[in-house]
């Protein structure tokens, strides 16, 4: 497998996961009252409490795409270029 091969899967993950976390996102701010009802069907949580889990979830998922495929789609873009 190539490494421009790779630089685009990894470039693919990425918009994948940004989608992702931009359904995830429009979901919490279009249906937060019911997603939240649905969720207290099955835990015991304030809604400041149910509000923090999802931010914070959002936030390690989003460090997580940061970290797991941009910084190597941007370390495979350089070392590319500096090859060429």
């Amino acid at each position: 497998m190539s490494i421009e091969i790779v630089r685009e899967i990894l470039l693919w993950c990425a918009i994948i996961n940004y989608a992702v976390l931009l359904c995830w996102f429009l979901c919490f701010i279009l249906a937060h009252d019911w997603i939240q009802r649905l969720h207290g069907r099955w835990f015991r949580m304030s809604v400041e409490q149910f509000d923090a889990v999802h931010y914070a979830g959002m936030a390690i998922y989003k460090i997580g795409i940061l970290l797991l495929n941009l910084v190597p789609y941007l370390a495979l873009l350089i070392i590319g270029k500096g090859s060429s």
